[in-house]
């Protein structure tokens, strides 16, 4: 039986960085998969530790070849390849556990041909997250190339490693990499491949780390002249992208805002300084190892609380809001109303740390909160309502709801299932028993 996805990462003398690419892959929460580790003549035993993975997992596949380059060594992988949906990786970056996952569902809930991620640029220990499109919907080939042409020579757009891809249309169109091409080479065959898909969704969630910093093409010696007939042969197919793509009338409105790819060219493949940086570790939930192991009722409840976090996380960073926000948007979903401090209690916060996350909920529109006094205690209450804006956000809570409790039961039988509720239903009565 194929797999869903094929990953692909080619492999050059890529040293330690190595092993932590393949074990972010192997560890993913998304298990159907096939992992093709392409060893372009590594000199640095890369090779072997491919052959070790191999040994250990059988959902790793190794092909040893003559050193190509990356284009060569990508396209053989193509030829290989066995999953409906195509994922890449450079061997010196990794991904985050639920990259895969998050890839996947994307692709399946919204009928896309391609799925575009926001990642984070690591610099040593620091780190930060970029993104580029802002909608929340499925845009159109026009739209998704209306986006592209703003920052047409942003790595959002022209690598591979942050995007989902259908195998169907990459096998049917027979879309290869150019191995004439050492510079943007990924870039034209994302070209290529757009011209071809219909629907397109950017995951506003980061899931790839990506800490290699491409080289130029001065830095593979190559002259001046040969440096500029590469880069106007590339520039000459981005041209020729937007004349398929638009109307001639909107092409001839659109031509400057085109040119300025070659002027984003001359930086070379340079990558500019992080902006506002996130120490690396800090960005994604996280848990140290003796609380993870620790024994006891509230370390029970303390990883069931970092469980929660880490399915909530995502749906936060999609939607641009606070792990805490969407903590709290979770709990009045659940609650609906109540007196301040019985909202505050419930959520687990103070009242003051209330007001302010209810009072910023409420700038954003995605709450509205009715104050009123009860006519028999004359006690303050607070009703909860949610404006249609809010539908997106709040299924994304409910999924993560629901990833949670998948998760806390994986692996248990229909029967183990059902003996664990009502074992849980007779614990809750008791609980009920004692505090009421």
């Amino acid at each position: 039986m194929s797999p869903s996805v094929s990953i692909i990462v080619p492999v050059y003398n890529a040293g330690a960085a190595l092993r932590r690419c393949v074990e972010s892959v192997l560890h993913q929460e998304y298990e159907d998969f096939e992992l093709l580790l392409a060893d372009d003549g590594s000199r640095d035993g890369s090779g072997a530790l491919c052959d070790e993975f191999a040994a250990k997992d059988s959902r790793v596949q190794v092909i040893h070849k003559e050193n190509s380059g990356v284009s060569d060594t990508r396209n053989l992988c193509l030829d290989r390849a066995r999953g409906r949906y195509l994922q890449f990786l450079d061997a010196d970056d990794w991904i985050t556990p639920d990259a895969t996952r998050l890839l996947v569902r994307a692709m399946e809930e919204h009928q896309c041909d391609l799925v575009v991620s926001d990642f984070y640029r690591v610099a040593g220990e620091r780190l930060s997250h970029k993104g580029d499109i802002g909608e929340t919907r499925v845009l159109t080939r026009e739209e998704y190339a209306a986006c592209m042409m703003e920052n047409p020579a942003d790595f959002y757009y022209g690598v591979l490693w942050n995007k989902l891809y259908r195998r169907s249309l990459v096998e049917e169109y027979r879309l290869r990499m150019d191995p004439a091409i050492s510079w943007c080479e990924d870039f034209m065959f994302n070209l290529e491949y757009i011209r071809h898909a219909r629907r397109f969704f950017a995951l506003h969630v980061p899931v790839y780390y990506y800490v290699k910093t491409k080289g130029s093409l001065c830095a593979q010696g190559l002259s001046i002249s040969k440096t500029v007939q590469m880069k106007l042969t590339v520039f000459a197919y981005y041209n020729q992208f937007y004349k398929t793509v638009l109307d001639e009338e909107e092409y001839q409105r659109q031509r400057l805002k085109i040119c300025r790819f070659l002027i984003d060219a001359a930086q070379d493949g340079a990558v500019p300084p992080l902006p506002a940086a996130t120490r690396l570790g800090r960005e994604r939930v996280r848990i140290s190892s003796s609380a993870l192991e620790g024994k006891g009722l509230l370390f029970d409840r303390f990883r069931e609380r970092k469980l929660l976090d880490y399915y909530l996380e995502p749906a936060a960073l999609k939607n641009g809001l606070s792990l805490q926000e969407a903590r709290l948007l979770l709990c009045l979903r659940q609650s609906g109303a109540g007196t301040r401090r019985e909202l505050a209690d419930f959520a687990g916060l103070s009242r003051g740390a209330l007001s302010m996350l209810l009072n910023r909920l409420e700038g954003k529109g995605l709450v509205t909160a009715a104050e009123f006094r009860e006519p028999e205690s004359r006690e303050r209450r607070i009703e909860i309502s949610f404006p249609p804006d809010a539908a997106s956000l709040l299924a994304d809570l409910e999924t993560a709801r629901q990833d949670y409790a998948a998760a806390r039961l994986a692996g248990f039988s229909p029967e183990e299932r059902a003996q664990y509720e009502r074992l849980a239903g007779r614990v809750q009565d008791n609980i009920r028993d004692v505090l009421q």
